[in-house]
């Protein structure tokens, strides 16, 4: 499985400014510009909510073959867990991996460090 970039912060503004100036041939296009990239630290912390630390825990340690298999181990109802399972693909925390009619899950990282900055939003994230 192919391993993607770390993730980062960075605001909405931010990402407008950076992709006119690349438009613009201000500035050449960030070699890192394939990375996922949250708005700011609460949109991650939001998104790591218990029960979907849970779901990561299962989907790490289980590697279910399918949303089906998965549904069971977490005795969650399969069109919300689709739903919440594509959440956490474009959030790059876990693959989806499609073999036939099936959709196996793996998790992509293994842990999250996120440096807060308190006296700015200049929030980092690095996968440990």
């Amino acid at each position: 499985m192919k391993k993607l970039p770390a993730p980062r912060i960075q605001s909405l503004g931010s990402l407008r400014d950076e992709m006119k100036a690349v438009a613009r041939g201000e500035q050449p296009t960030p070699a890192d510009a394939a990375r996922l990239s949250f708005n700011s630290t609460e949109a991650l912390v939001k998104l790591l909510t218990p029960g979907y630390r849970a779901l990561l825990a299962l989907i790490r340690d289980r590697q279910p073959e399918s949303v089906a298999v998965l549904a069971k181990l977490s005795g969650r109802a399969q069109p919300n867990l689709t739903r919440t399972i594509a959440k956490l693909e474009a959030a790059g925390l876990v693959a989806v991996i499609t073999a036939g009619r099936k959709r196996g899950l793996r998790a992509v990282e293994s842990k999250l460090r996120v440096e807060i900055d308190p006296y700015s939003n200049r929030d980092t994230l690095e996968v440990a």
